[in-house]
């Protein structure tokens, strides 16, 4: 398992100014990638130990980054 952050632009890296330009057009998309930076540090700080949570509370977390990522990806498709 890496302990890198995965930030949507390393995701997505040919999105990156439509990533930009959806944020600014429209307030969804906007709080989908607000929502996705929120969960994707707490999961970072889980799997490196800065703030240790219980597995189960881990799982959830990457559940949820992984949900925002698939309606990100499906909004920038559409877009």
């Amino acid at each position: 398992m890496s302990h890198t952050p995965h930030e949507l632009i390393a995701d997505f890296p040919d999105q990156a100014d439509r990533i930009h330009a959806l944020k600014l057009e429209n307030a969804h998309f906007a709080k989908l990638v607000d929502d996705y930076h929120e969960v994707n540090r707490a999961v970072h700080r889980a799997e490196t130990g800065v703030e240790p949570c219980e597995d189960l509370a881990e799982v959830e977390m990457r559940k949820t980054r992984m949900r925002l990522k698939d309606q990100i990806a499906a909004m920038l498709a559409s877009a």
